[in-house]
């Protein structure tokens, strides 16, 4: 790092450079910041304020270009693109975090000075004094008083994309009230949460480590605060970092009542987390499982979550849309099918502007061909579980319409009695979970039985 770097305050040049490397690599920043992190030494206070410019510049930037767009001459996709971050940076912290003013505008200049020229620092400093003269609120009144469509509306204020907060709006049936509240848990930091790994540690052990107990998973356990990288049972693998609602789709399906327990199948395994918490629940039936993963680098992870857990399981790579195993075959059969990622915007700032509406409908063509094989898969008698971590219609109930409409081997079954104790789980038989109701990810599953006949 040059000297000139080093003298701009640590946390909000890392913040920067995440920025950057999500915006012109494409990087998650969920990946990329804790290890940016460590290999700064940014510890403690600093790393939690780089942590909050981070993720809260990147959930809020939809309003923040909404405001700038305000204050500008040009378009914003005109200006230079570290400009633009770094504008962006300074209006997190001048509306949404606890810097003094004067704080936030010199420290954006200064480190538009470091990493471009005194050009765009002066453009920095112009355009942010501006920014210091509403609070948020009265910013979202401004940018939001002409718009009369309430969805288009909530897109701005809440910093969705719109077609995101129309896709919310069917979900919850048109509940305005309630895509309120979705949006806001969209935008609230996910604690971290930790699953025992049946056979493997307990829930208690997540408590002795220093979590909260779950609220609804018998497994989990909430980790408010550290990394939990730096626990010795996360890193042998007997603790995994897995959202509560993965959880509880996951153990839905072993839960189902079966007469037999031969073999189980995973059909997209990677990056191994749900893999890992079967692998443990088959160990339990004293059955085998098989996970499948199209990316060799993915069932790397999945070998190594599988590695210690004392399962009979084997792993294998191949599209599994071409079924590259015995049909009618397994007892259970798990499809957490790729998909928009919709469910986990509050976990992935980012995800919400990468993705587009016209990605959906080469989703459901590839999500509607796994469900199928599965179906194909598993024995009669034997149950699938059709996972998807997106509340978007078209990827979840739609899929599992579609798909059943051409055949009339499968009922579905009452998810509900396999979520004990988890409250608002709709009229059925599919269970959708939400980030705003069950503190959870939008994970959304559907049980489906193979007729014995």
């Amino acid at each position: 790092m040059s000297s000139q770097r080093q003298r701009i305050d640590p946390p909000r040049l890392a913040a920067y450079d995440v920025l950057r490397a999500v915006s012109e690599d494409d990087s998650y920043s969920n990946l990329v910041l804790p290890s940016l992190l460590r290999e700064r030494e940014i510890v403690g206070r600093d790393a939690a304020f780089a942590t909050e410019l981070t993720y809260g510049t990147l959930r809020w930037q939809g309003l923040y270009d909404e405001i700038l767009s305000t204050l500008v001459s040009r378009p914003l996709d005109e200006l230079d693109p570290g400009i633009v971050e770094i504008l962006r940076m300074g209006a997190h912290q001048i509306l949404s975090m606890r810097v003094p003013e004067h704080a936030a505008v010199s420290s954006s200049v200064d480190l538009a000075r470091t990493v471009m020229t005194a050009g765009p620092s002066a453009m920095v400093n112009a355009v942010l004094r501006k920014v210091t003269h509403s609070t948020r609120d009265q910013w979202v009144e401004i940018v939001t008083h002409s718009i009369a469509d309430p969805i288009a509306k909530r897109a701005v204020a809440w910093s969705h994309p719109r077609w995101v907060v129309s896709a919310f709006h069917d979900a919850l049936r048109g509940d305005l009230v309630g895509l309120d509240a979705l949006l806001e848990a969209d935008n609230t930091p996910a604690s971290v949460t930790l699953v025992a790994r049946p056979g493997r540690s307990t829930q208690q052990d997540l408590i002795d480590a220093g979590a909260e107990p779950g609220k609804y998973s018998p497994l989990a356990a909430d980790l408010n605060s550290g990394d939990p990288g730096a626990l010795d049972a996360v890193r042998s693998g007997d603790i995994g970092v897995q959202d509560e609602g993965s959880q509880l789709v996951t153990l839905a399906l072993a839960a189902v009542e079966l007469e037999t327990e031969n073999a189980w199948l995973d059909m997209c395994a990677g990056p191994g987390g749900k893999a890992a918490l079967l692998a443990g629940l088959a160990r339990e039936h004293r059955t085998s499982l098989l996970a499948n993963e199209l990316h060799q680098h993915r069932a790397d992870l999945v070998e190594q979550a599988l590695r210690n857990s004392g399962a009979d399981f084997d792993i294998v790579v191949g599209d599994a849309t071409q079924g590259h195993w015995p049909r009618d075959h397994f007892d259970r059969v798990l499809v957490d099918a790729p998909c928009t990622g919709l469910g986990a915007l509050r976990r992935r700032p980012e995800a919400r502007w990468r993705r587009s509406a016209e990605d959906v409908a080469g989703l459901t063509v590839l999500q509607k061909k796994l469900l199928n094989t599965a179906l194909d898969s598993v024995r009669p008698g034997g149950v699938v579980a059709y996972v998807t971590c997106s509340p978007h219609l078209a990827e979840t109930a739609f899929v599992v319409m579609d798909v059943l409409k051409g055949r009339s081997d499968i009922e579905a079954i009452d998810a509900r009695p396999y979520f004990p104790g988890v409250p608002d789980l709709g009229d059925g038989p599919s269970v959708q979970l939400w980030p705003h109701l069950h503190g959870t990810d939008a994970m959304f599953v559907s049980l489906l039985r193979r007729d014995r006949s």
